[in-house]
């Protein structure tokens, strides 16, 4: 197992910032909070700028991505979808497992995802759902189900310090041994005050293994690259690794936390910057590494669960989507936060 890092950063710098704990619980999920409100801000009739990068965001979100405008709903009613419901989404029956790349497993549920990277010495787990029980019953039963070893589980990387992706660590590590991946900034904003708590989610684990932008957790013959884009969290970080469809190899980039979770207030728009950085940035490297899958921890903007359901009748894997729409969908997201930034510092 190999912790390294490249000799070249990004240069990112992330700001811890928390957020009203009773807030979020009247929200019902970090991840999600804004979303669930739903409600546009009347400032952006009065902003010709937000407007503008409105409507580029709506362009870029074509038919197929409207999932991703979601985010702009916070000061437009954009994408047309209906106000997400988390605890309800939490309720659905959870799908199957599935195998989606020759290397790449999905066990989660409706709302939050856990993906399984297979390499030639054991398993690296992204993200751990919300608690104990979802560990269990939904990754561990879910990685037997697909004939993988939970006890191979060797690294468990954690997108950002939320409940809702930490939350099945403690399961997992206490049982298996498995080492605990997370960014410097979100490990210290878990030591020193959580942004979100639930009830229903597991205890932050212990600091384990730092991660920084420009790191690479490798395993077996696997690497994965770390790439810091804060902006839901301080230190929220995305994944870039290859994925293999029958022999074939293509670029994956998952994206670790995509909505703006952090509220409408004047000491927060530092937060929004660094975001809309992160996807500028990102949007590049995936042009430069033409990424052609692009993935999330929240199937809310992936499809993954429908996608799934497609893979099933055969055909071209819907999750390679190209390097285009992967451009389009981080000009979605950036265009969004580029509006609600010039909404939020009226």
């Amino acid at each position: 197992m190999l912790f390294g890092r490249k000799p070249k950063s990004s240069g990112f710098k992330a700001e811890e910032i928390t957020l009203d704990r009773r807030t979020f619980l009247t929200l019902g999920c970090a991840c999600c909070a804004m979303l669930a409100l739903n409600v546009p801000d009347t400032a952006l009739a009065q902003s010709p700028a937000a407007e503008a990068h409105l409507q580029a965001a709506k362009t870029a979100a074509g038919q197929d991505l409207v999932s991703y405008l979601r985010l702009a709903d916070v000061v437009a009613p954009v994408s047309g979808l209906p106000p997400v419901a988390p605890d309800e989404l939490m309720k659905m029956p959870t799908p199957a497992p599935a195998k989606v790349f020759d290397n790449l497993y999905f066990v989660g549920n409706k709302w939050v995802s856990c993906w399984a990277i297979t390499t030639s010495d054991g398993i690296i787990l992204i993200d751990a759902m919300d608690n104990d029980d979802e560990a269990k019953t939904i990754i561990e039963a879910g990685l037997k189900t697909l004939g993988l070893d939970p006890s191979t589980i060797k690294t468990i990387i954690v997108t950002h310090g939320h409940g809702d992706h930490y939350g099945g660590v403690g399961y997992l590590k206490g049982k298996y041994g498995s080492r605990v991946v997370l960014s410097e900034a979100d490990w210290v904003m878990m030591e020193t005050g959580l942004e979100f708590d639930r009830p229903d989610w597991g205890r932050p684990p212990a600091r384990d293994i730092s991660v920084v932008d420009g790191s690479v957790v490798a395993l077996g013959d696997t690497k994965i690259d770390i790439l810091l884009t804060p902006g839901h969290t301080p230190g929220t970080i995305s994944l870039a690794f290859d994925v293999m469809d029958m022999g074939k190899v293509h670029r994956a980039l998952l994206w670790g936390g995509t909505a703006f979770n952090f509220g409408r207030r004047p000491d927060r728009l530092p937060r929004l910057q660094t975001y809309i950085d992160a996807t500028d940035r990102v949007r590049e490297l995936a042009r430069q590494q033409s990424v052609d899958v692009f993935i999330s921890n929240h199937d809310l903007f992936d499809g993954a669960v429908a996608k799934i359901d497609r893979l099933k009748t055969g055909g071209a894997n819907p999750f390679v989507i190209g390097t285009e729409t992967t451009v389009r969908a981080l000009t979605v997201m950036n265009e969004s936060a580029k509006a609600t930034f010039e909404v939020w510092k009226a």
